[in-house]
């Protein structure tokens, strides 16, 4: 009779214990990942990227249509580009996604059509971006920027 006291005991202190456990794992984890920062600035250009054509520079593309996707063009993230052409997503690895997953598996997607911001440029299509690491910092984020762009055109 005193051992199955003793197991009942065992018992309820292991079970007691154990949320307590997965709440310090997730914790250190949390720490040890760190956030994932994305961005960058997009210009009005067939690449995303700044160019410079007679002398003239690209102007920046605001208001722009910026998703992050993943696997078979799964939205994970999304944003607007500010007023500078700027846009950030931040990611807590936890929720979402490994770093080798989001380097290998992911891509950044400008929906928001080229012509928005210059006529001359595609009405049709999407500019799309693989992932690159750029660094961390002594917090633990971790930054990551786009490669250059292509003019992805619409599946017919």
């Amino acid at each position: 009779m005193a051992s199955s006291k003793i197991f009942l005991i065992f018992i309820l202190a292991a079970l007691i214990a154990t949320p307590v456990a997965v709440a310090q794992l997730g914790g250190l984890l949390g720490g040890l990942l760190g956030p994932i920062s994305i961005g960058g600035v997009l210009f009005c250009s067939l690449n995303g990227k700044i160019d410079v054509l007679n002398g003239a520079t690209t102007p920046i593309f605001p208001n722009a249509s910026v998703q992050l996707r993943c696997g078979a063009g799964n939205v994970v993230s999304s944003t607007t580009t500010n007023g500078s052409g700027a846009f950030s997503l931040l990611l807590n690895p936890l929720q979402n996604l490994l770093v080798s997953s989001l380097l290998s598996n992911c891509n950044i997607v400008i929906t928001t059509p080229l012509s928005t911001c210059n006529a001359t440029l595609p009405s049709v299509g999407v500019l799309q971006a693989p992932l690159q690491i750029v660094g961390g910092t002594a917090g633990g984020l971790l930054n990551i920027a786009t490669g250059v762009f292509q003019l992805i055109p619409p599946l017919n």
